[in-house]
């Protein structure tokens, strides 16, 4: 009798309760509830660089433009935005998760400009930087809403300048 309590016992020994599953997946799922939206915000952040340094780099070549031309636009009497050739060429631009336009170009002869970086896929979508001719950053979107921000967000409240 007494070797067969202790093969029932050892059966009883072997695997989990259903309650220690349940706890171990409500820990998953507290976990990932946390740890997603932190990695999403961490490869929006990465993605919004994008933004950053092409409006940074058309910024140059529409500089360029200018020293070139003595105006921003296509010719002296144009408010059209010019081909920025070889690198980019015409707008609007398409890149991997922004579509960068050129406008606000003023009067002819054309003497200002704006460009914006607009969000088109995934992460990116709701997200919108400009750069005008003097080197001043907006934020028009950040994740949706409108924004009057005098920089680059990155993160709500914290700018990339």
């Amino acid at each position: 009798m007494h070797a067969n309590q202790s093969k029932t016992s050892s059966h009883r020994d072997r695997g989990f309760t259903l309650i220690e599953l349940m706890v171990a997946v409500a820990i998953a799922a507290i976990l990932a509830s946390i740890a997603i939206p932190s990695y999403q915000a961490y490869v929006r952040r990465g993605q919004l660089a994008e933004a950053f340094s092409t409006l940074s780099d058309m910024r140059v070549k529409m500089e360029q433009w200018y020293q070139d031309n003595k105006f921003y636009g296509v010719d002296l009497n144009s408010t059209a935005c010019p081909t920025l050739a070889p690198t980019y060429g015409a707008f609007p631009i398409a890149g991997k998760y922004f579509t960068m336009t050129c406008g606000s170009l003023g009067a002819a002869p054309a003497q200002t400009f704006t460009l914006t970086a607009t969000g088109t896929t995934g992460l990116t979508t709701g997200y919108s930087y400009t750069l005008n001719q003097s080197g001043i950053k907006g934020t028009t979107s950040f994740a949706g809403q409108s924004s009057t921000a005098a920089c680059w967000l990155t993160k709500a409240g914290s700018c990339d300048n």
